[in-house]
């Protein structure tokens, strides 16, 4: 008797949002239901916009030991050896022009820089707000020292503008030197240009063999939209941003509420 394919070769999904529930913890339900693909034969891959540095000891809690991409598809990180596979780094000088040329239109900005690396660290200047993580940011007040090694994105926020104006005014400024996203709550990025989670999933796709159009994605955020673009079908959580909500092929449970595990469920049991 043939074995029936699975409807999906891989599922993808981000963390913050979507795998994680606002604990970032994984319900067992949701462990169980990636159980359920993994024994039909699909692999679970994560798509974070985290660096690696600041993804690894949730990789690691979870006891997953699969390819991951990280840092906005910047990485593609090997978590079960620990290893990173291939990076991508911001251009400095562009990176450097790019935020003068919002300044010129926004006024100061606060600013967060993410060196590259499995151990990268995170830089603050004076007023950034950041979230807490695995270590301590680096405060530094010279702004030089957010160019002085190798990047894989920088943040920026805004005292007046919202993450929704703020990325909006910094494409206008400067979307011919870098991409622009937002991944969060306050987290509004600067990327290389032409970088997205899409990018870094297809390289990770072509190492497992695995085709777009055999992809489910799932996720939260506007740094999804490449994602949904890219993968065969494109599940928003329930408290995603609106504008992944409009480009979705359908809208699961939040979440907190196993909003992935009822996708998998029905489309594996």
């Amino acid at each position: 008797m043939t074995a029936t394919p699975p409807p999906y070769r891989l599922v993808a999904t981000d963390l913050d949002g979507t795998l994680l529930r606002s604990d970032e913890t994984v319900s067992e339900r949701t462990r169980a239901a990636l159980a359920l693909a993994g024994a039909a034969g699909a692999a679970h891959i994560v798509v974070t916009g985290r660096p690696v540095a600041w993804s690894k000891h949730i990789l690691d809690a979870l006891d997953y030991r699969g390819l991951a991409v990280c840092g906005q598809g910047a990485q593609v990180y090997h978590a079960g050896e620990h290893r990173l596979l291939t990076s991508v780094t911001l251009d400095r000088k562009l990176a450097a022009l790019a935020v003068a040329k919002i300044e010129a239109e926004t006024g100061p900005l606060h600013l967060a820089a993410s060196r590259d690396g499995l151990d990268g660290e995170l830089l603050v200047t004076p007023g950034y707000r950041f979230q807490e993580g695995p270590r301590p940011p680096v405060p530094v007040t010279d702004r030089s020292e957010l160019w002085a090694e190798p990047l894989n994105k920088l943040y920026l926020q805004h005292a007046e503008l919202d993450d929704d104006a703020l990325a909006q005014a910094a494409r206008a400024a400067a979307g011919g030197l870098v991409d622009v996203t937002m991944a969060g709550a306050g987290i509004v990025e600067l990327l290389p240009l032409g970088l997205s989670k899409a990018t870094g999933l297809s390289l990770a796709a072509r190492r497992l063999g695995v085709k777009a159009a055999d992809t489910i994605a799932f996720g939260d955020m506007p740094n999804d939209v490449p994602m949904f673009a890219w993968a065969g079908h494109g599940v928003a959580m329930a408290n995603a941003h609106e504008e992944l909500r409009a480009v979705a092929d359908e809208v699961t449970a939040s979440n907190d509420e196993d909003g992935i595990a009822m996708v998998i469920e029905r489309l594996f049991a």
